[in-house]
């Protein structure tokens, strides 16, 4: 790209990403974020320090502003994934612990609650606490957080716990994340060794939670972003060739299926709020939305690159970052498994879809 053509596409990636029509004031919030969003894109320690000044401000979801929280995500992941991936799950962190009548200890924050091959991480009560002994799988920026919301297996039963990523018995295993998506988000296990652990919330409340659809839901966001910064590339060339017919069908369909994720986003933020999304109704318009946002990701990836070329993966560090970051990010959605779980939902209450 000529030095222009590159000015302009980085305005575009830090221009709103707007789920809902925001108000002013939120509008002007949402743009100087995505400004310093691209600031610090590929920068960890940038994005941690823009995690823990906009944790005040950004709302949690279900207290009425969901559809400008998850733009404020959009927005974030449209300037850079890197950054978006670090202010996700800090968010959620802070959300869940709200959920559970909890304060967050100042800092960052992340959660470790994915499970990972062999022996499962385990809490052993420590009088009035516990302790936790094993390998969690999947912690990401363990090197980098201060504090992580950690599941772990208490005999037969699964509980959340906050655990100090400071203490000595922490010890992140090097060497294992060889991603080129998110290659600076080292998400590789993580060994304890008698780590003191505070319990949040009774014995399966992690998961049982409405909440966990709700976070659920927000990572869609996120996906979302990082599918409408691949589209502003595209739009972008176009300032340099006059897009032909096949170039303009790509487009077409690229706005269409933005268009389609874009809605769902804003109808789950509208019944979230409206108290609509609890129990089983929260965990099927979730993996609704997921599957919606999450195909449309992989269309937009899929046009951008007949659209484009190759010439853009190969030369355009932002651009061919960005697909290979987002490539990874959408593997948090389980694609087949999920619409076969959406499916067994369907044949469970029938009555209630369509």
């Amino acid at each position: 790209m000529t030095d222009d053509h590159a000015s302009a596409a980085g305005a575009a990636e830090s221009r709103p990403v707007e789920v809902a029509a925001p108000s002013d004031e939120e509008r002007r919030e949402l743009a100087g974020l995505g400004a310093r969003a691209r600031t610090a894109a590929g920068d960890v320690r940038g994005a941690l320090a823009l995690a823990r000044d906009h944790v005040g401000w950004l709302p949690h979801p279900g207290t009425g502003r969901t559809a400008h929280l998850w733009s404020a995500l959009a927005t974030v992941a449209a300037a850079d994934l890197t950054v978006a991936r670090v202010l996700e799950p800090h968010l959620d962190a802070v959300a869940i612990l709200a959920q559970a009548d909890e304060q967050a200890d100042a800092g960052t924050w992340g959660v470790f609650a994915a499970e990972g091959p062999g022996e499962p991480l385990r809490a052993t009560p420590a009088g009035s606490s516990y302790v936790l002994d094993g390998r969690k799988h999947w912690c990401s920026l363990a090197g980098h957080l201060d504090h992580a919301l950690v599941s772990a297996w208490v005999g037969a039963d699964r509980r959340l716990f906050a655990v100090d990523l400071h203490h000595p018995g922490v010890t992140p295993v090097a060497g294992t994340w060889v991603a080129r998506g998110l290659s600076s988000v080292d998400s590789g296990p993580v060994d304890m060794t008698t780590v003191e652990a505070r319990p949040i919330g009774p014995t399966g409340w992690y998961l049982d939670r409405p909440g966990f659809a709700w976070g659920a839901i927000g990572v869609a966001a996120v996906w979302f972003g990082g599918a409408v910064g691949v589209a502003r590339r595209m739009v972008a060339a176009s300032a340099s060739r006059e897009p032909d017919q096949v170039a303009l069908v790509h487009l077409g369909a690229v706005d269409a299926r933005l268009h389609a994720a874009r809605s769902v986003l804003q109808q789950a933020a509208s019944a979230l709020d409206a108290g609509d999304l609890t129990g089983a109704d929260g965990w099927r318009a979730a993996l609704r939305v997921r599957d919606v946002v999450a195909d449309t990701c992989e269309e937009v990836v899929r046009r951008a690159a007949h659209g484009l070329g190759p010439a853009p993966l190969a030369t355009d560090e932002d651009h061919a970052r960005r697909v290979a970051d987002l490539d990874l990010y959408l593997r948090q959605w389980h694609a087949e498994r999920d619409q076969a779980g959406l499916g067994r939902l369907l044949l469970d209450d029938p009555v209630s879809s369509w």
